[in-house]
């Protein structure tokens, strides 16, 4: 049970939600909301064999909204007696007095609440001594140091493992929560000597440690990564198809959630505004949205706002079904919530037939990118440029790889100009895609 990994019970973090509600009808609050949260980690870093970092964490939180009619206040602390709760009320409700009024401001609509909370398997404590997260580190760290004498150095192999819980509740009788785990192993390695020095990594995570890649299959592959960036050199500037790897395509899919998220809509600060029902991707893109699979990372039963999670199709044949709305947002926006609160929920883009080498062959002539540099994006316009490293194509097969160039784009333009997306599945976060192979960008290189 996750009760005996924490020092509260979810009962006690119930009951402490309750007193909050008690304790903020008696201040004469219109409404409230309360979370109360917990949660533990330990870090385990070596390099070069050695231990570099040891980190444990613990906390706790509450977390405390008043309404005074569409007046909102907001306080939170870390002490749990009933005194410091009776505290935090009396902060947020002062706070919410001198607040000016929001016609949008306020608890959702009833009927929208989550009414259970089914689980999800979403909590998997790992009982791993710091000593056998040391050792698990340095396996990891020597089967990339094993693959070859070209690799010299190492940033390190990182163990880390994060366990929490907590009970969210507000004044219309929403009360729900969970326990969620999310662990983690990695290893960056650097590969040469002297002015050909190049370095990668590559981790795993997952809420079950027995799902973890082996640690050797990640010192390894991230050795190979490395050494493959050997000999890298600059090209020619030029307009070509561009091929952003798995581990990228999913920021290329977080900057669509951006611009068709609430805040950015209602703000009109997002190159996609007004987008609803229109052609957002080419005709075969297909995203649907599912925040009810089992052990992913951004499953839940409901939003922040304690509203219903639900499966829904974001894209159809390229056209955008929804927006990404809080409760806030959607009455900003005169809509309705997407349950979408705190973000996206598990986001499945459809993949295609081909692999990554798949996707190399159909580019025949391109920048495969592997690593993307700097933040070079501006939601408002969609105007994209980022310093990039991968490596150049020809005849569909990797000639030799390249460095210090950037590639830049409208993401609108990029968007729409996506050839294919790979069969290479993989998650990040709440992004689940294959590699994206975008028709056309300016690669800026010699």
């Amino acid at each position: 049970m996750a009760d005996k990994r924490f020092s509260f019970s979810q009962d006690d973090l119930k009951n402490i939600a309750e007193d909050i509600l008690k304790f903020a009808k008696k201040r004469g609050a219109s409404a409230c909301e309360a979370d109360v949260s917990e949660g533990f980690g330990q870090s385990v870093s070596v390099r070069r064999d050695e231990v570099d970092t040891i980190e444990y964490n613990r906390d706790k939180g509450v977390g405390v909204t008043i309404y005074d009619g569409q007046k909102r206040g907001y306080a939170s602390t870390s002490d749990f007696s009933k005194e410091a709760l009776k505290a935090t009320v009396d902060a947020a409700v002062s706070i919410a007095r001198f607040t000016a009024p929001d016609p949008a401001a306020g608890l959702p609509d009833e009927a929208l609440l989550a009414r259970d909370c089914p689980d999800f398997d979403l909590y998997h404590p790992w009982k791993i001594s710091t000593e056998e997260a040391i050792e698990l580190s340095r396996r990891c760290e020597r089967a990339a140091f094993a693959v070859s004498p070209e690799i010299r150095n190492s940033e390190g192999a990182s163990v880390s493992m994060q366990e929490s819980h907590f009970i969210s509740a507000n004044s219309l009788g929403f009360m729900g929560g969970y326990a969620s785990s999310r662990h983690y192993l990695s290893c960056s390695v650097i590969a040469g000597e002297g002015d050909d020095m190049q370095r990668d990594d590559w981790y795993s995570t997952k809420r079950d440690p027995a799902e973890l890649a082996d640690a050797e299959e990640i010192g390894t592959f991230a050795a190979r990564r490395a050494l493959a960036r050997l000999g890298a050199r600059q090209i020619p500037t030029c307009e070509v198809p561009v091929l952003f790897e798995a581990p990228l395509a999913a920021g290329l899919i977080g900057a669509f959630v951006h611009a068709v998220s609430g805040g950015a809509l209602y703000r009109k600060s997002t190159f996609l505004h007004d987008s609803l029902g229109k052609q957002v991707f080419p005709s075969h893109i297909q995203i649907s949205e599912r925040p009810h699979l089992p052990k992913a990372f951004a499953s839940s039963p409901f939003d922040d706002d304690g509203v219903a999670t639900r499966d829904r199709e974001v894209i159809i044949d390229g056209v955008l079904q929804g927006y990404f709305l809080s409760t806030y947002s959607a009455r900003k926006m005169g809509m309705q919530t997407t349950g979408n609160a705190g973000g996206s929920h598990n986001l499945l883009v459809k993949p295609g037939r081909h692999d990554l080498a798949g996707l190399i062959k159909q580019m025949d002539r391109g920048l495969l990118v592997t690593e993307l540099l700097g933040h070079g994006v501006n939601y408002v316009t969609g105007d994209y440029s980022r310093g990039a490293a991968g490596f150049w194509v020809e005849n569909g097969i990797i000639q030799y790889p390249v460095h210090e160039i950037t590639i830049a784009g409208n993401l609108k333009d990029m968007l729409m100009g996506i050839r294919e997306i790979g069969s290479d599945v993989l998650v990040r976060g709440s992004k689940h895609c294959g590699s994206i192979l975008v028709e056309r960008m300016t690669v800026a290189g010699a």
